[in-house]
């Protein structure tokens, strides 16, 4: 009796357990499903087969590079910049470095000045730098200091406005401003371009003893003028970045004493007046 009861409650205590075993394999994928996605991929890999690359291929690839091509785009590549460098250098004149007036970092004989030091040249010496002769610098001197103005031919080179400097050194030039006539550096007798006449009718107003101490002051201010007139030139190429320094001009000893007083030019004389009576300096 006992027995019977167990045995039932066994197969009570059985039958929810196939029941869980039933609803478990419920949750599972169907397999039919899994067979439609094997199969619909199938489709895709058969519809798009895959292109694989032969080995044999891809060296024969390899073989068939060549270097020259990527050579060919750098030469290029070189010539096109250089025809452009040559251009903005040269400001415009050529494109294959043919300069005719090339600056001085391209000469050699300004990378020989840079090394050896100041050049002495002497008168004749520097005459043969004056531009006629386009493989040469241009130099010009100014109170016996030689400069490089090769940067700026246009305007002392031949046929310059400032031509007239080139090649010699014409310091009475720069403070006479006459430029043919004065290409020299004697300035003995400048300072008369800034003296007064000599005019018997007014310089009787005054004693011999003023007279003399009034022209020894005169004098001493037009020599003042010159030395002001020429200072400021010389500055100018001193402090010029564009005009290198050179060297210097050797002058024969004892010179100038060894020349003639020159005569001042007639542009210079012209502005000379006669000196104002006192009492009538605003007349």
């Amino acid at each position: 009796m006992y027995e019977s009861k167990v045995r039932r409650r066994g197969v009570g205590l059985h039958a929810p357990s196939k029941a869980t075993t039933t609803d478990s394999s419920a949750t599972e994928p169907e397999p039919t499903i899994e067979a439609d996605e094997t199969s619909s991929d199938e489709d895709v890999s058969d519809k798009q087969p895959s292109r694989r690359v032969p080995a044999k291929a891809l060296i024969d690839e390899d073989d068939a590079y060549t270097p020259w091509v990527d050579v060919l785009r750098v030469l290029s590549f070189l010539f096109v910049a250089s025809c452009g460098l040559s251009y903005l250098i040269s400001g415009g004149e050529t494109f294959f470095w043919g300069m005719s007036h090339p600056p001085n970092y391209m000469q050699l004989d300004w990378w020989k000045g840079q090394w050896s030091g100041p050049l002495y040249l002497t008168p004749a010496e520097l005459a043969a730098y004056d531009g006629s002769n386009p493989d040469k610098p241009i130099y010009l001197a100014i109170n016996g200091t030689i400069y490089d103005v090769t940067s700026n031919r246009r305007t002392y080179g031949p046929g310059g406005s400032y031509q007239y400097f080139a090649g010699c050194d014409a310091s009475r030039a720069y403070v006479t401003g006459c430029f043919a006539e004065d290409r020299t550096p004697d300035m003995r007798g400048v300072e008369e371009m800034y003296l007064p006449l000599d005019d018997p009718t007014v310089d009787k107003h005054w004693s011999k003893a003023e007279l003399e101490a009034m022209r020894n002051n005169e004098r001493e201010e037009a020599l003042k003028k010159v030395h002001e007139g020429l200072l400021h030139w010389v500055n100018f190429f001193a402090n010029n970045k564009k005009y290198p320094f050179v060297g210097y001009v050797k002058r024969p000893e004892g010179w100038p004493g060894t020349e003639p007083v020159r005569r001042l030019c007639d542009s210079a004389a012209q502005n000379r007046m006669p000196r104002k009576i006192p009492g009538k300096e605003d007349a």
